[in-house]
């Protein structure tokens, strides 16, 4: 089964090529400029409109309901024959997030603090956008599992910038 492949910006070509993705997941600002790497139709890209904040801030977009909704509706048409490309800016967070939401998602018998446990042991440096779960804790009607999980592995390790690691759907 394929897996979910994690990057930054700064290593989204490269990722792309080497994982072999034909869909991406893009979590960015859309004050932020990018290009869909080679492989990945328009139709296959999701790019979600939020800023990296946790609570409203005049100015900038915080990670909405919608936003959750339309990623997992997305990530629910992946059709697995080759992995999915998740990215936000850093690489640290926005995209982290989407992963564990992706996975929990997509195997709803997933435990939240093994998925939380195995994200942190594939990226150190993780530090899942605390908006994000929170609102997918409520879409995928978890009961706090995933807020709770999340919140147990803590903050992740400094880091200028995520490496890019794969993310299994099923742990």
């Amino acid at each position: 089964m394929p897996n979910l492949v994690i990057c930054p910006l700064s290593r989204l070509a490269t990722t792309a090529a080497a994982s072999g993705a034909r869909e991406m997941v893009t979590l960015l600002s859309n004050q932020n400029e990018m290009n869909r790497p080679a492989g990945i139709l328009p139709e296959r890209h999701l790019f979600l409109d939020m800023n990296d904040i946790s609570i409203k801030v005049d100015g900038l977009q915080e990670p909405q309901t919608v936003h959750i909704s339309r990623l997992i509706e997305f990530a629910g048409q992946w059709d697995r024959s080759a992995p999915l490309l998740v990215h936000c800016w850093m690489g640290i967070s926005r995209s982290t997030a989407a992963a564990y939401i992706i996975a929990a998602s997509l195997n709803p018998h997933n435990d939240e603090v093994v998925l939380a446990q195995e994200l942190r042991k594939r990226s150190p440096s993780a530090t899942p956008n605390a908006r994000m779960i929170m609102l997918a804790d409520r879409v995928l009607s978890r009961d706090g599992r995933m807020v709770e999980a999340i919140r147990d592995i803590g903050r992740g390790a400094d880091a200028y910038e995520g490496e890019p690691f794969a993310f299994p759907l099923e742990v």
